[in-house]
């Protein structure tokens, strides 16, 4: 196969993202120079698109939003499991690895008529391992944790469509998050909500809850002009494909581009983050330092107590806590002495609408002609805060449904 041969690719992503990565992947094909790179039209779940192994290297390197890059080897109809050993059996894995990389299949089913997904699932790595002996003599091995190789099925009602995985583990981990927080925002999420606030480099960005420093730090390197993907490594580097100098001469010219806008930008960063925690505040800064990025103003503040980083107005952007996350913010609140009485006989929904309440006034007194952007589970929260928002997006942050409310916050 030719480093030129045209692919299809499918880009799964957090639900709610799908027409701001397709809009990321449109941008991609400006910069990757591919006549060959296409995006169709977003689906549920993703986006498809096609190309050559340059858009592999392009969309692994530089995509902020998507889960995965997946090749598709094959998508057919199906009747049973036999009909999918078939399908898998028929395919040339020997063109794409070797049997000495260990392999791991993963399915998924929407609508599916198969009895046993589990046994799907066998019957798939029966069939690669069958077609390796038959060719080559060998088998792969299986690996479940660290494989070489990941293989993706996705069947419908009615087809399979089998997937090479070419990114590896998930692109959201970028490898320099190691402390996190309870419940942590995942960076590819982060990334498709500062698209979806319009944010800009030239911009203010606060995050007074910021935890570990998701929000922060994906700012910063998108303010940078840092590639996502500059400081990890790829599922495709395993398959036979595989350029070796094509990948180093981009990852080059991304370290070029990086060194360039670090020189040129990086103290004049507007991004500024705040958390009650102390120990928060030293798992955000440990984060910043190990993706590469210069001290960004942070600062120990209570939320019900901020005042805005800087004279303009800019976009601030909040997960706020809830649940487990909202019970441990206000016991880190009772250990720091402020005036939480409130707090101590109340059910923990009482002590949600009191904290939310204040902050909503804190924002209207202090923020304006800021723009508010909130994730949570919590349909309430507009109501909680006492602002009507001016649009909200539905997004999921691993399979919880939320919402992401925008308020605008008048000039006074």
């Amino acid at each position: 196969m030719s480093f030129l041969t045209r692919l299809e690719f499918f880009a799964p992503c957090p639900r709610g993202l799908e027409g701001a990565l397709a809009t990321e992947l449109r941008e991609l094909s400006i910069l990757a120079s591919d006549p060959a790179f296409a995006v169709q039209a977003p689906t549920a779940g993703g986006v498809p698109f096609s190309g050559t192994w340059t858009t592999v290297f392009v969309a692994n390197l530089y995509s902020r939003i998507a889960n995965r890059i997946l090749l598709k080897v094959v998508t057919q109809s199906y009747c049973d499991e036999h009909d999918i050993y078939a399908l898998t059996h028929e395919q040339p894995w020997e063109q794409w690895f070797n049997a000495s990389r260990t392999l791991r299949v993963d399915v998924t089913a929407i609508k599916s008529p198969l009895r046993s997904l589990e046994f799907t699932m066998l019957r798939i790595k029966d069939a690669i391992c069958d077609r390796l002996r038959e060719r080559t003599g060998s088998r792969p091995s299986i690996d479940t944790i660290e494989p070489d190789v990941r293989l993706k099925a996705f069947i419908t009602a009615t087809a399979c469509t089998l997937y090479l995985d070419t990114s590896g583990r998930p692109l959201f981990k970028r490898g320099w998050r190691l402390d996190k927080g309870i419940a942590p925002l995942r960076e590819n999420l982060a990334a498709g909500i500062l698209r979806l606030s319009g944010w800009t480099s030239g911009q203010p960005l606060f995050d007074p809850m910021c935890g570990s420093g998701t929000f922060i730090a994906e700012a910063a390197q998108i303010a940078l002009g840092i590639a996502p993907g500059l400081n990890r490594h790829f599922g495709f580097e395993k398959l036979l494909h595989y350029d070796l100098s094509a990948w180093k001469h981009m990852k080059a010219q991304a370290l070029d581009a990086q060194h360039s806008s670090y020189s040129a930008l990086s103290s004049t960063l507007l991004i500024y983050g705040g958390d009650i925690s102390n120990k928060m505040l030293a798992k955000a800064t440990a984060n910043l330092r190990r993706a590469g990025l210069p001290m960004i103003p942070l600062q120990r503040c209570d939320a019900r107590d901020i005042v805005a980083p800087c004279n303009h107005p800019g976009v601030l952007v909040i997960n706020p806590p809830y649940g487990e996350r909202l019970s441990v913010h206000h016991r880190r609140t009772r250990c720091c002495g402020n005036n939480i009485a409130a707090f101590k006989d109340v059910h923990s929904n009482d002590a949600s609408s009191i904290f939310f309440r204040v902050f909503g006034d804190v924002l209207k007194q202090r923020f304006s002609g800021w723009q508010v952007f909130a994730l949570s589970p919590n349909r309430g929260l507009p109501g909680q805060i006492r602002l009507r928002e001016s649009t909200k997006t539905v997004l999921y942050n691993g399979a919880l449904e939320c919402r992401l409310f925008c308020f605008n916050l008048a000039l006074s």
